[in-house]
């Protein structure tokens, strides 16, 4: 079985007489849309839209094969300069159509009659959503060279502190049992059997931080800032209103899952305190037990054992499934283990060129590895529902973005549990799942909590790393409640997640991705293989209507918060089951 990805489907190298011609066209498409975009005054509105919407297909399958192609390699080997200056050059063109495309969007916003003329054409018509999308989205652009300058700053910007977070928390040395080793691999540790290698694994993780903690702060800020910036001249209402309207998610729909999460929040409480107890432990879980194994379930796999589960489950659940996952392993998409210089955690990226995907994963054998692999090959198979949607219609929406992932993990868990030999196996598949839940819901609302608490303070004051503690530690105390050990919580969280340099409140959405796959689990076993059409269907409608109207593709009303509530009660009803077992 490989253990590294191929990306020479996608280029051989840096070098590459292919890379070289793409980014040529690259350019030479953008200066066209740019001397496009400056003679649109008088353009025919039909030929006017159809000229533009083609030469913003090619730009998006130029750019996104390149820049893709450079962020996998950086991904892989963050320490490889080539990577860096390759995605400068690509940006540096990318961010020079950020203005004509602001003004190309204006004008195409600006006819009285676009959606009569967008329905009346064939191949635009399948654009509606997107052209919907530009009027709502078009009070927010920046005029005249706004979006320029804007997008070219970025890159010395944000891009540029998002990079040195990455850099910094894989490369830096971490000290364990008098040996060198890597942030990614200490941090698998917290998986062990072994209690003093959870604990020591978990101390040295620590201790490595306040090498690297003030310049990931200046990182942390600066992103901040800018975010901040870029709303108010924008005239978005907040950070969180941008990352909301860029979601195509309502407000209503997020106070619907956070109120009912707020509910049940007592129920994870349970849990933890029932697992702390059971480990002996008096005053909560210390946090580096969070993921201290139970029951008997200490099987490691191997790599090839990992592709036979995975094909045999999902090919008797979902035949087009299976056959995408055989594909996967054997055709080299994944880089499994971790090793110095890559990046940590794990993603799925959408390799369009190709039809396929590539995914990244610090693979170390425990069966949360397979939970993973799982839950990224579930983004693999969203990409592939998506395939044949027109390029400009390939983006989902955060929100959504972790609906088939889940779901994934929800099929493999739950075949798991009815094949358990005995209780003890069926304690160790349960609580693993609980481990992942409250994950999705303990641990995503203490960073929403906390990414809350940043944009608060930031517009009037810079956040040392000792602040930034503070603001973590307070939001896992909220979050976590009396089920985590106030003296041994994980103050260095905001370090090591590269959610936080991206995209605004990239937290969030796992709760939803989580909590909505479940409630669409629960119809796959009401509705048996039945329901998997109107799966796909969803999955499909994903990246061209709102998230509640993807929703109601399975009959759901995302604003009723008893949706949120039964989706819950499902894991509530895990965790008492937990309880028994433990109590037996």
């Amino acid at each position: 079985m490989n253990e590294v990805w191929n990306l020479e489907p996608i280029y051989r190298g840096f070098d590459d007489p292919a890379f070289a011609r793409d980014f040529e066209e690259m350019k030479k498409t953008a200066e066209e849309f740019a001397a496009f975009a400056g003679k649109l005054e008088g353009t025919e509105p039909l030929a006017g839209l159809k000229n533009g919407i083609a030469l913003q297909e090619k730009l998006s399958e130029l750019a996104g094969k390149l820049g893709l192609y450079a962020s996998l390699r950086q991904s892989a080997t963050t320490t490889d300069p080539q990577c860096g200056s390759q995605m400068g050059r690509i940006y540096a063109v990318i961010s020079g159509i950020a203005a004509p495309g602001a003004a190309f969007t204006k004008w195409a916003c600006g006819l009285d009659n676009l959606l009569e003329i967008v329905d009346g054409d064939g191949d635009l018509k399948e654009y509606r959503y997107l052209f919907t999308r530009w009027q709502q989205e078009n009070r927010y652009l920046l005029p005249g060279l706004g979006e320029e300058i804007m997008a070219r700053m970025e890159m010395s910007g944000g891009n540029a502190w998002s990079e040195l977070q990455q850099y910094l928390t894989s490369t830096v040395p971490v000290s364990y049992r008098g040996q060198t080793t890597n942030l990614s691999a200490v941090r698998n540790l917290a998986y062990d059997s072994d209690p003093a290698v959870r604990k020591d694994a978990f101390e040295a993780e620590i201790a490595c931080y306040d090498r690297i903690k003030d310049p990931v702060a200046y990182a942390l800020n600066s992103i901040k800032l800018e975010t901040i910036s870029d709303c108010k001249l924008r005239g978005y209402e907040s950070p969180l209103d941008r990352t909301l309207i860029q979601s195509s998610m309502k407000k209503e729909t997020l106070e619907a899952m956070l109120g009912a999460m707020d509910e049940y929040l007592p129920a994870f409480w349970k849990y933890l305190r029932t697992k702390a107890r059971a480990l002996g432990y008096e005053n909560g879980l210390p946090w580096y037990e969070l993921f201290a194994p139970m029951g008997k379930s200490g099987k490691k796999y191997t790599t090839q054992e990992a592709r036979d589960y995975l094909v045999s489950l999902f090919t008797a659940f979902n035949p087009e499934e299976g056959e995408m996952i055989a594909r996967a392993f054997d055709n080299a998409w994944i880089d499994f283990y971790p090793r110095e210089g890559k990046a940590g955690g794990a993603f799925c990226a959408g390799v369009e060129c190709l039809g396929e995907s590539r995914i990244l994963t610090n693979f170390d054998g425990a069966f949360g590895d397979i939970v993973t692999l799982a839950h990224e090959l579930g983004h693999a198979y969203h990409n592939q529902c998506i395939g044949d949607h027109k390029p400009l219609n390939r983006d989902y929406s955060m929100p959504v973005a972790e609906t088939a992932s889940t779901f994934n993990e929800c099929v493999v868990m739950a075949a798991a549990i009815r094949a358990a030999a005995d209780k003890e196996e069926k304690l160790a598949l349960i609580e693993n799942q609980l481990q992942d839940v409250t994950q999705i819901i303990c641990d995503i609302y203490s960073r929403y909590r906390f990414e809350t608490m940043v944009f608060a303070h930031r517009e009037e004051q810079f956040m040392d790393a000792d602040t930034l503690c503070g603001f973590m530690t307070e939001a896992q105390r909220q979050s976590y409640g009396d089920g985590l050990d106030p003296d041994c919580q994980h103050p260095y969280m905001w370090v090591c997640k590269s959610h936080y340099y991206g995209p605004t409140f990239y937290n969030f959405p796992y709760a939803f991705g989580g909590l909505f796959a479940r409630g669409l689990y629960a119809q796959y076993e009401k509705e048996g293989d039945a329901f998997l059409p109107k799966y796909r269907r969803l999955l499909h409608t994903t990246p061209v209507a709102t998230v509640e109207d993807t929703a109601k593709v399975a009959g759901i009303d995302l604003t009723d918060r008893d949706f949120w509530r039964s989706a819950l009660q499902m894991v509530a009803d895990e965790i008492e089951e937990f309880c028994a077992l433990v109590e037996a």
